[in-house]
């Protein structure tokens, strides 16, 4: 490893020569294939964006107030502490240079070239708007803890600006929260705010009735949950009526601002809605990364940024490079976390095959495990298999899989305790938010990369990048 202005790879420096294998991004894919690795004869440098490994299915419960941040984000490092031949490097990969082996980071204009032998690309994928990137300052998407905290500020400032407005149609605004996307974390988030609004907030206040918040979730398709089939997706809306959701299919978003926004129906009629908190969760859009990829190896980049892949999740001409995840595109396997899960370990295991000397694998082969989505407490709907719950056995189906996937004892035992104050009670124990948190992302964007290296502090030498190849950015 050498840091900037060394630009060049160098031989194996390893103990031993032994091979350098790195990893990033510190996700399901990146930090599953890191574990998978622990018995290899290799050296693993994974790259994080951030210093923690996100639970991301888990991010609408930060949002509305049931967990921590630091329940569903625990530090990479201390995930892996005993594994002796993997180390975490935090920075933002911001080239990778097929060619001469070499992965380019960068944190707070400080650049770092990493040298290796294989590499693995589980970058992720961010929020997309489908070209109407304008929306994203008035409408967070829901994808980091950055988002969460600063939607958790939105939701329960919304609430505190109602009760000390005078004006009936701006508490009307405020106490109108507006999802966009049906989608799992579209429906999960509608769910969570009904409820905090009919349950955790119902006797909070003095001069608003907050059970009477308006949550609307909308979307373009004609279906909730379409992914799960017509037969959940029907039941999820009716439960989501149930608790107050009003669910509004086939309403394209043509515009946001910060008072509302504009719908356009399928029918051709355009209508406004005037809400204060609007939530962005339809599409993602892949690392910038799989562009910088393609135009270096030839493979082709589909509209979402991913990169097709090689049946044994490679790149053409390139057996040492591994991309698993979001980033991938290979047959119609969905955007989920199995699948970056399975694709990591994939990856790991034939990067030791070839170390080792032995045959290479089978074809990757996606093993569904099914599908799951929370509408509000007791209730929720499962695909899995044959088989389709809904309700309370959906439920508790739900509670046991995030469980296995929450990583460490003490997080999950927390995670337990304040499901049981919310679910079992009415109150959510992370309702702190504050301005910096509301305000912070849109703040740093408009003072620009520039304004975080000057206040940090050491070398000076370097420009950070004017362009966010990697979509940092709120769009």
């Amino acid at each position: 490893m050498t840091t900037s202005p060394a630009q060049a790879s160098a031989p194996s420096d390893t103990p031993g020569g032994r091979p350098r294998v790195v990893i990033v991004g510190s996700g399901f894919g990146g930090l599953f294939a890191a574990q998978a690795l622990k018995k290899a004869p290799v050296d693993v440098t994974l790259i994080g964006k951030t210093a923690q490994h996100l639970f991301q299915p888990l991010l609408y419960q930060v949002a509305t107030g049931i967990l921590s941040e630091g329940e569903i984000a625990p530090a990479t490092r201390e995930i892996l502490r005993r594994q002796k031949n993997a180390r975490v490097v935090l920075g933002e990969v911001t080239d990778i240079d097929v060619d001469a082996r070499t992965v380019t980071s960068e944190i707070l204009g400080r650049q770092t070239v990493h040298p290796y032998d294989e590499l693995i690309v589980a970058a992720g994928a961010g929020q997309s708007y489908f070209g109407n990137d304008q929306f994203a300052e008035f409408a967070p998407g829901m994808k980091s803890i950055d988002d969460a905290l600063e939607l958790r500020g939105r939701i329960f400032g919304a609430f505190e600006l109602a009760e000390i407005a005078k004006d009936p149609a701006e508490i009307d605004r405020l106490l109108t929260f507006v999802v966009v996307g049906a989608g799992p974390t579209g429906v999960e988030m509608a769910g969570q705010i009904a409820e905090l609004a009919r349950r955790t907030l119902r006797r909070d206040f003095r001069n608003i009735n907050p059970t009477g918040a308006r949550v609307i979730l909308l979307d373009a398709a004609p279906a909730v949950l379409p992914s799960f089939g017509e037969k959940l997706g029907d039941r999820a809306r009716r439960q989501l009526n149930d608790i107050g959701v009003e669910v509004q299919l086939g309403a394209m978003v043509t515009g946001v601002d910060a008072d509302g926004l504009e719908v356009k129906d399928s029918d051709g009629t355009v209508r406004r809605i005037q809400a204060a908190t609007k939530i962005w969760a339809a599409g993602v859009q892949a690392s910038g990364l799989g562009r910088i990829l393609g135009e270096q190896t030839g493979a082709e980049v589909d509209r979402a940024g991913r990169i097709s892949v090689q049946p044994d999740l490679t790149l053409p001409g390139h057996p040492e490079i591994h991309v698993v995840g979001d980033m991938m595109a290979l047959g119609k396997l969905p955007g989920v976390a199995q699948v970056a899960i399975q694709g990591g370990r994939y990856a790991a295991e034939a990067i030791e095959r070839r170390v080792v000397g032995k045959k290479p694998q089978e074809p990757f082969e996606y093993f569904d495990k099914g599908s799951m989505a929370t509408i509000s407490r007791f209730s929720a709907v499962a695909d899995i298999g044959k088989f389709q719950f809904s309700g309370f056995i959906a439920w508790v189906l739900w509670l046991v899989v995030h469980l296995m996937y929450i990583v460490g004892f003490k997080s999950r035992v927390t995670t337990v305790l304040h499901w049981l104050v919310s679910f079992l009670g009415r109150g959510r124990s992370q309702r702190v938010a504050t301005q910096q948190q509301v305000y912070g992302r849109l703040a740093l964007e408009q003072l620009g990369p520039r304004w975080e290296v000057s206040k940090t502090g050491g070398p000076k030498d370097i420009d950070p990048a004017d362009e966010d190849v990697t979509q940092r950015d709120s769009a």
